[in-house]
Formats: C-alpha cells, structure tokens, sequence
C-alpha cells in the first residue's frame, strides 16, 4: 500500500465517525467522494469558504438580493414521497420564491451523528442533488460537523438560498386588502399526513405521499400573467390556519374561507379525522397560497390549474374588513368557525 493511501469510502457498510468533522484526511475524503461528487459545479468547486458567484440580473436587469434560511430536523428522515434531502432543497427554493425571487443558489449545513450509515447518508446527498438539478438551483457553498455518538439524531439539514428580486415587484404579508381573492395550488395536508402515517406505521386503503416540490416555476408563471399578486406563501408548519393568521396579522385584515371550496385528499381527510387532526392545521411542502386582487383570481386559477403542480388549485375564499383580524370558516352547514393559529405542536418534527 502506497503511503497516504485511504481506502475509499464505504457507503454501503460504513457509518460516520467523529474523524469524518474533525477537519482531517477523512473529512476531505468525505466531502470529496460523497458532497462534491453528487453536488459539484463550478462554485462548489472554487474549493474556498464561500464562493464567488456572478452578479444577479433578470434578462439582463439588475435586481435585489433576496436570501432565505431553514433548518430542516424531520423524522423519519425518509418518508412516502421524499427525504429529508430532496426537502430541505425544496424548501428554501420555496421561501426564495414565495418572496417574488428567481432562486439562483443555496448554501447547506449538515450536521451528522456519529454512527450514521453511510449509505443513508448517500441517498440524502444523491436526492438533494437531483432535487437542485430538476431546480435548477445548485448548492454551491456548504459545512459539515460530526457530533457524539446519541447528540444528534442522525442528520440535521440547514439549507440557505439566494435569489433575485426584479426591481418594482412588491409581493408581501402586509399587502393583502379587503375583496381580494385567496386561492390555493392543490391539497392540503399531504406532508404531513404522510409523516405521520410513517412514523405511526398506519396504512390507509389507498397510498399518502408528500407533496414536496420546488415551487418556483409555478410562481412565475403567476408572475407572467401580470396579475395583482399581493402575497404568496407556503403553508408548511401550522398549514393554511397559520399562514392565513400571519397574513392577516401583518396585513391588518380578517379572512373569510369556504369549507367546501377546500381541497384535501378524501383519503387525507379521512387520516385527519382518525388521528384527530385538522387538515387546515397540517404541514404542505409543495402548494402555494396566492392572495390577489379578484379582478385577477379566475386568470390566476386557471394558470395555477394549467401548472403540473397546480392541477387541483381552488379560490377558497377573500379577504374581509375585520378590525379583530380574524380568519372565519363558512362550514358545509352554513355556519361559522373561527380558524385560529395552533396553541402547540400537534405534529412535531415535521420538516
């Protein structure tokens, strides 16, 4: 054996040690065969501790800077419909676009437990890569830290992102107004049913998958219709009652829904009410809520419907006078309910 030989990785046996954060040969070995194999671009490859990345323009316009970050502790860490990779990806480009940004770059943070396999360890890595690339988005900067064995639960994800926003679009939390239309991209309450029923191991008669997904193409093809778009979000923890309160919080205004206008899986509802949950309440990773003037709302919907990801879009409702700034449900009987934020955390660990 040649000196300074080191024997490859093994990603089908092998488990992280605390050699792997140490900032030695088997962290280079580490971020080498594994990170930069399945990330690698010509950022990632400047090989300093940031990158240097190319002034951000729109067709050839200039712009500002928009950065988001999210720490992402799910468990299982691999679920019906995605991985704890492929979603701190998504997410981030989520919080980017929502924002009216063209998602350009993220950054990732790992930290691992001492004793995690390898090969788990692969899978996440090769989905984020894949989740990038479908994106679009590289991941072009990252850190790593190894903690003692039983401190870290396996793998916890932080990923950052960087876009651009177009000079003059103005999209917030604080610019919905009375009469204007609340649609939302699809079903809810997918994400976190399909946690749930893995960390439960519950069965259903039909499959629930995550709707993990990178929204940015859907936003600006809403973006492209020169819609009145006031606000977009994603209702990922607390689900649509805690965005719609944040909403209306920031906006100064209340908020009248239709239950029946709602979309959720039969299947999903039919889960919330075994495990007592409420679907409004439950986690999504891949549906937008869109609040926009309701001259615009048809227009809208129907290029959320016309959108791979928006195919079950709906207008649920519009936005009230409300000094109180309360978000009201009219029910399938006609009468109402008050939709409020959570009091606590009815499903932990959930992104």
């Amino acid at each position: 054996m040649k000196p300074g030989y080191v024997r490859p990785l093994d990603l089908k046996r092998g488990c992280v040690d605390m050699t792997h954060g140490a900032g030695g040969r088997a962290m280079v070995q580490l971020i080498a065969e594994l990170f930069a194999r399945h990330l690698g671009n010509e950022y990632l490859g400047q090989g300093n501790d940031g990158a240097v990345l190319p002034a951000p323009t729109i067709s050839g316009k200039g712009g500002k800077l928009v950065m988001a970050t999210d720490s992402h502790v799910v468990s299982p860490l691999f679920f019906p419909g995605g991985d704890i990779g492929c979603l701190s990806v998504h997410g981030t480009i989520n919080d980017v676009a929502v924002m009216g940004a063209t998602p350009l770059y993220l950054a990732a943070g790992f930290i691992l437990e001492e004793g995690f396999p390898l090969a788990d360890l692969a899978r996440i890595v090769e989905s984020m890569a894949k989740a990038a690339r479908e994106a679009g988005v590289p991941v072009v900067t990252g850190d790593t830290k190894v903690v003692e064995r039983g401190k870290g639960d396996g793998i916890f994800i932080t990923t950052t992102g960087v876009g651009v926003l177009p000079e003059g679009r103005d999209i917030g939390g604080a610019k919905a107004r009375p009469g204007d239309a609340i649609l939302v991209s699809g079903n809810l309450g997918d994400h976190g049913v399909a946690i749930m029923s893995r960390r439960e191991n519950l069965s259903f008669d039909a499959p629930i998958a995550s709707d993990t997904a990178a929204l940015h193409g859907l936003v600006a093809a809403l973006l492209e219709t020169g819609a009145d778009i006031r606000a977009l979000r994603d209702p990922t923890r607390g689900g649509l009652a805690a965005t719609l309160n944040e909403i209306a919080t920031q906006s100064g205004v209340g908020m009248i829904l239709r239950e029946k206008d709602i979309p959720v899986n039969p299947v999903v509802a039919a889960a919330c009410e075994f495990l007592g949950l409420d679907p409004l309440c439950v986690a999504n990773e891949g549906k937008l809520v869109c609040i926009c003037a309701d001259v615009d709302a048809e227009r809208v919907l129907a290029t959320m419907r016309a959108h791979p990801l928006g195919a079950n879009a709906a207008l649920i409702g519009s936005v009230s006078a409300d000094d109180h700034h309360f978000v009201q449900l009219t029910t399938m009987l006609g009468g109402r309910r008050i939709v409020d934020w959570l009091a606590g955390d009815q499903l932990p660990r959930i992104c």
